[in-house]
Parts: C-alpha cells; sequence; structure tokens
C-alpha cells in the first residue's frame, strides 16, 4: 500500500515516513503545498496524510483542488488547531478524517486501516483466491486453513497481488507500490521476493495461484495449475 504524506515539518515527516515503512507502506513525503497536487496526479495512492498550515497552498486548498481533478484517494487531514470551525472546513473541502497534533501513532494507523476498509477497493473483509485467504485486519495468511508465515514485505507483496487479483501487474507497480522505489530495468527483487511467496504459498498445493505473465508481469490466477 502507497502513502503520499504532505508535511513541511521535517521532523513530523520523517517519524511519520519512518513509522508507515515499518508497517509495511510504501511512503511519499512531500513538504510543499505547491507540489502535493502534482503528487496526487501522478502517482496511485491509497492514503493521503495532509497537514493543513503548509508553504504554497493549505491544505483546505489542496483538498478542494484534488477533488475539482476527481483524485478521490481518501484524504487525512493534520492540524495544530483545534477548532471545530478547521474541522468543518477540511470536511468540507474533501477531507474523510481529521486528526489533531500532537497525536498518537497508534491512533494514526488506526484511522489509515479505517479509511481502507470503507473505501470502495476495500470493501471485502478478508481477500480470497481459490483456498487462500488473507485476513488485512489481523494480518493472518492461510491456505487450506493452514496458517502461512510471512515476512512483511513478503506479505505486502501478497497484499498487492491479491488486491489486484484478475489484473496483471508489473515490476515496476510493485515497487511502487511495496518498496517505493523506480524501477531501473536492472535490479530482480521482485523476482526474488516472487519465488520467496510461491515457495510459501504455492509448493504444497497442486494448483498453483501465482503466475508470470513473460515480459509483463505477475498475477494472481486460480486456474493456473501448473
Amino acid at each position: 500500500m502507497r502513502i503520499l504524506v504532505v508535511e513541511d515539518d521535517k521532523k513530523v515527516g520523517r517519524f511519520l515516513e519512518k513509522g508507515l515503512g515499518e508497517e509495511q507502506y510504501a511512503v511519499d513525503i512531500c513538504r510543499d503545498g505547491a507540489d502535493a497536487l502534482y503528487f496526487a496526479q501522478t502517482n496511485t495512492y491509497d492514503v493521503i496524510i495532509l497537514d493543513i498550515m503548509l508553504p504554497g497552498k493549505d491544505g483546505f486548498t489542496i483538498c478542494r483542488e484534488m477533488r475539482e481533478n476527481s483524485i478521490l484517494t481518501p484524504v487525512i487531514m493534520l492540524t495544530a488547531k483545534d477548532t471545530v470551525e478547521d474541522k468543518i472546513s477540511g470536511l468540507y473541502e474533501g477531507a474523510d478524517d481529521y486528526l489533531t497534533k500532537p497525536f498518537s501513532f497508534e491512533e494514526l494507523l488506526a484511522r489509515i486501516r479505517a479509511l481502507l476498509r470503507r473505501n470502495q477497493d476495500y470493501k471485502t473483509k478478508v481477500l480470497k483466491a481459490g483456498d487462500l485467504e488473507m485476513d488485512p485486519v489481523r494480518r493472518l495468511v492461510t491456505r487450506a486453513g493452514k496458517k502461512i508465515v510471512l515476512t512483511g514485505k513478503e506479505y505486502a507483496l501478497l497484499e498487492y497481488l491479491l488486491r489486484s487479483k484478475g489484473r496483471i501487474v508489473t515490476p515496476v507497480m510493485i515497487l511502487e507500490h511495496v518498496w517505493n522505489m523506480d524501477y531501473d530495468g536492472i535490479s530482480n527483487i521482485v523476482n526474488v521476493y516472487i519465488n520467496h511467496l510461491r515457495n510459501k504459498v504455492d509448493k504444497d498445493s497442486s494448483v498453483k495461484l501465482i503466475k508470470t505473465i513473460r515480459g509483463h508481469g505477475y498475477q494472481i490466477d486460480e486456474n493456473q495449475k501448473i
């Protein structure tokens, strides 16, 4: 999952980048209100964390312009102001949630997860492909009822594949959403982790779910048997 953090306070930005990265989110940091809309227009994010007090353009303006440009990504607004008027203004401009500084990082995580569950693409609580199931709330993965233990990056990669079930995802897309990296055409990190997943998810099953589409990328395919 990929998150855009729009925050001009470098200390807060580093704190969010480190914390969210440890939770296996790919994080982009934008410190300028004037650049925030560009980031939101040129990349696909699952959540945007948007500070209100920013140089260039304030958070209210950015949120309004995103909605006017049909960017419907869930937005959590951050502010040091705790007035009803500010909260109403943020929600009126299109924000989905509002968090006052200072805040608990655990509360921020809970709000992010709640927004993801409410968002159109996350209505299904448990992700399924054949007899493979992933419960994002409990972070539990099973196949045919047997628990599968994954590392953080393996889990993030499998979650992205499951949420993209039925679509081919390229190495570029995977690197952007799971590792937050630009594809240089050389790195084989995606292939390495795909092989790790196959050893844990497909090895003992006659139905092989993780399919390579040669020259294109990867796909979760419930009908792949060899």
